[in-house]
């Protein structure tokens, strides 16, 4: 397959909108930072992906939404999947990907797909995002996570759980964040490093709000879209310059390992 017919992260959201209007590249991020989706990556280290990986994200969301699967169970279907990575079930209503499909204005997406999905989450949208939160003890089971690690995020106020009766039930987003914090004390970084990499985030919204804001008092359902377009697309560019960032300073260092 050549360059051309394979689609960014930005152009796969526009296609996905429509269907699955909650997602968002973050959420696009999170499955393949489990190993579910593969994308391949440009010799600048951009996301690429083809047809058949798009089809398996389409597969992932699908089950996540209509049948409540946890990632565990999803992968253990994939991975019973057939040798060419498409996804059978799915391939007689899923459409094609064309090229001009997608956005040709770049990230974040295609702006007819965005146009469709709604401009702000009603109170039933809402609700029913509930039955995506977990409860402490599946999201241990689910990331193979130590309580230990879980209770010192929580503690330090990296992941704030929603209390429900005497339960605590986290957010996928809660999810996200516990797994990559993990994975950051494995490796030596203590929760109060990370921290600083929250207060951080949060100024950075601070300055992006600033842009934003603008739109959203405008109060008309096209200022909100383009606030929220140009809000994923500060959010990109943030994250883009941030790896630059740490690529130019930890450079000397993988100059000498080359050597």
């Amino acid at each position: 397959m050549t360059d051309k017919n394979y689609l960014s992260i930005g152009e796969v959201l526009g296609l996905l909108l429509e269907e699955f209007p909650d997602v968002t590249i973050s959420k696009i991020r999170f499955l393949e930072s489990q190993g579910l989706i593969e994308p391949e990556r440009t010799a600048s280290g951009y996301r690429k992906f083809s047809r058949s990986e798009v089809e398996r994200l389409r597969f992932i969301l699908r089950e996540q939404r209509e049948n409540y699967l946890p990632l565990r169970v999803i992968r253990t279907k994939l991975e019973g999947d057939t040798s060419d990575g498409m996804i059978r079930p799915y391939d007689d209503t899923s459409p094609h990907i064309e090229r001009s499909q997608a956005t040709s204005g770049g990230h974040p997406a295609a702006r007819q797909n965005l146009a469709k999905a709604p401009s702000a989450p009603s109170r039933s949208a809402k609700k029913a995002d509930d039955t995506s939160s977990i409860s402490r003890t599946e999201l241990l089971q689910e990331l193979d996570a130590d309580d230990v690690v879980l209770k010192s995020l929580v503690a330090n106020g990296l992941v704030k759980p929603r209390i429900v009766g005497d339960i605590e039930m986290f957010s996928p987003l809660d999810k996200e964040i516990v797994s990559i914090a993990a994975q950051f004390i494995a490796k030596g970084i203590d929760v109060r490093h990370l921290k600083t990499w929250k207060h951080s985030a949060e100024r950075e919204f601070g300055l992006f709000e600033q842009r934003i804001m603008p739109f959203l008092r405008q109060r008309n359902p096209a200022a909100r879209q383009e606030a929220m377009e140009l809000l994923d697309e500060l959010t990109d560019l943030a994250d883009q310059l941030r790896t630059a960032f740490v690529t130019v300073a930890a450079r000397g260092y993988n100059e000498g390992r080359s050597q």
